[in-house]
């Protein structure tokens, strides 16, 4: 495990390590991967200062064409890539997530969350210089992203007090709603009614293709070690992308299950998403499934249907949650999608003919 270390990608300006969500680190991608959501074609400058502290917040930001009014994010926003390259980053981690494997993540990450100790620290000499009039956090999860509590604690000594706003949603609409808001509080309100209204016809484009047929029992597995099942808004993607996702928890947190659980549930289709690791680090963490007591007698897994997704399509609150359904929705009813051509590099992985390895999925 610890030789999975040396495929991971770090910004080099960091000090320490960024987090971004679940249980699992911000493993943080030094090239871009494709997505359908484009950044919005012109940028204004905002009159507002609106320092990021989420990445589905900068990811939100720049779609509403606010890109000039950011001024600072945090280490875990690396999209778009063009917009987060030229920003001072916030925030640092208190531990090394590449030199431990999946399980010491999942203990220190729990271990912090039980002692109510904080993962991150925030630059309260950086946020005083870049003076914001809005600070983007989130309330979901303290040990998934630098919190509201991180923030109150560093804007103490501003002087004045900037607007904190909390983006916490749990299903793909409060995400909609989230993208409405951030637009309302910046003073551009009027940007988001287009962009909201394209998302949603994606998702009702998606809806159409897949209507009438065979939904299969999917397990979305959000940590492998220990196995987590998804939750938040994952079972709602599965189902408009086809599937039955029986195991997460619909607008609930993900959780750790037992593996007698997945076992009884036989799962006909199974999606690797393990919160926040990169793909190369799921394809060499692999092995840990097999592992696995009746690994082998699992429906997806006799029939080769188990794949990866793009952890930054599915673990973040965002507006690419989209391209996540989209993604779904090829794993599961492929031929449905089969005009659109091939999914863009870096989407998805498939299991090997043999099933011993995971390879490209287009």
């Amino acid at each position: 495990m610890q030789a999975t270390a040396g495929i991971l990608a770090w910004r080099s300006r960091l000090v320490d390590r960024p987090y971004s969500c679940g249980t699992a680190p911000a493993l943080h991608r030094t090239s871009p991967d494709s997505s359908r959501y484009a950044v919005a074609g012109t940028s204004i400058k905002a009159a507002v200062r609106i320092v990021s502290l989420l990445p589905s917040a900068t990811e939100i930001v720049s779609l509403l064409g606010l890109d000039e009014a950011l001024v600072g994010v945090s280490a875990d926003s690396d999209w778009p890539p063009q917009v987060v390259a030229r920003l001072p980053v916030l925030n640092t981690v208190s531990i090394d997530p590449a030199a431990m494997t999946s399980q010491e993540i999942d203990a220190a990450a729990s271990a912090s969350g039980h002692q109510g100790a904080s993962l991150y620290h925030v630059d309260a000499r950086l946020l005083r210089e870049l003076k914001p009039d809005l600070v983007l956090t989130q309330e979901i999860c303290e040990v998934c992203a630098v919190s509201r509590r991180d923030v109150a604690l560093a804007t103490h000594a501003l002087g004045y007090e900037p607007r904190v706003l909390s983006l916490s949603p749990v299903t793909i609409e409060q995400v909609f709603e989230d993208i409405e808001l951030v637009a309302r509080v910046s003073g551009e309100a009027s940007r988001s009614a287009s962009i909201v209204a394209g998302l949603r016809a994606r998702l009702n484009s998606i809806r159409e293709r897949v209507a009438g047929r065979q939904r299969p029992r999917v397990f979305c597995m959000e940590w492998l070690d220990p196995p987590y099942t998804a939750g938040h808004w994952v079972p709602e993607m599965v189902d408009i992308a086809g599937g039955r996702d029986e195991l997460g928890t619909a607008a609930g947190p993900s959780r750790r299950i037992a593996w007698h659980e997945v076992l009884d549930y036989a799962p006909e289709v199974i999606v690797l998403m393990p919160c926040s690791l990169e793909l190369e680090r799921v394809a060499a963490e692999f092995s840990l499934l097999s592992d696995l007591p009746g690994w082998r007698d699992v429906p997806a897994v006799k029939d080769r249907r188990v794949f990866a997704g793009n952890t930054h399509l599915f673990s973040r609150s965002g507006p690419r949650l989209v391209d996540g359904v989209e993604v779904l929705g090829r794993i599961l009813h492929g031929d449905a999608f089969a005009d659109l051509g091939p999914l863009p590099a870096g989407q998805a992985l498939k299991v090997s003919a043999d099933g011993e390895r995971l390879e490209l999925f287009r």
